[in-house]
């Protein structure tokens, strides 16, 4: 038996619309933003709160998070990002940005592939600790630490855990600066 598709009807169709229309203004006008109609429709702080993340964090809908994932508070996970945590823990500290584009992975199947699924799986966990920002489009490979103020730049690869106050970027990422913090005063001070 085939089933028939059924496409919206067209009142259902102008109804949407006419709601796309009026939430993007509000977007525009409130926050000077135009965003894809899932950001507008649904609320990135309450994703945070359905995947029990501390007060406060916000994720965003196009975010993929899979398996165990703790979002620590006031911790901002961006667009387009992947956690998987579905071969160990992430764990993500308070007051964090993991900006758009971000992938963590908790496993490897390289060694499964390349044996032709003789070998295993490998799992690790990955823990970035507080106060630190993972720039756009980095990728943090399974058993990484991210010590707590450091910043990973935009593009990283990190295979190797990351020391506190730290500054790394690069393909691999490399250690190149180191942060201050006291009080409301941030330094960068590169080597």
């Amino acid at each position: 038996m085939k089933h028939k598709k059924s496409a919206p009807t067209p009142k259902l169709r102008e109804d949407l619309y006419s709601l796309h229309k009026h939430l993007r203004a509000e977007m525009k006008k409130k926050w000077d933003r135009v965003l894809p109609f899932n950001e507008l429709v649904l609320d990135r702080w309450e994703k945070a709160s359905f995947l029990k993340a501390k007060k406060g964090a916000s994720v965003y809908d196009s975010s993929y998070i899979y398996g165990n994932v703790a979002i620590g508070k006031n911790t901002w996970v961006g667009p387009f990002t992947i956690l998987d945590g579905s071969g160990g823990k992430i764990t993500i500290g308070d007051y964090c940005s993991i900006s758009s584009g971000v992938q963590i992975y908790t496993h490897n199947a390289m060694k499964w592939a390349v044996s032709g699924g003789k070998a295993s799986y490998e799992w690790k966990n990955v823990n970035i600790g507080s106060c630190c920002y993972i720039g756009p489009y980095s990728l943090i490979t399974m058993g990484n630490k991210i010590g707590h103020h450091s910043v990973v730049g935009a593009h990283s690869f990190v295979n190797k855990s990351i020391p506190p106050y730290s500054i790394a970027f690069g393909i691999p990422a490399k250690v190149v600066g180191k942060v201050k913090v006291k009080g409301k005063d941030v330094s960068i001070e590169y080597f």
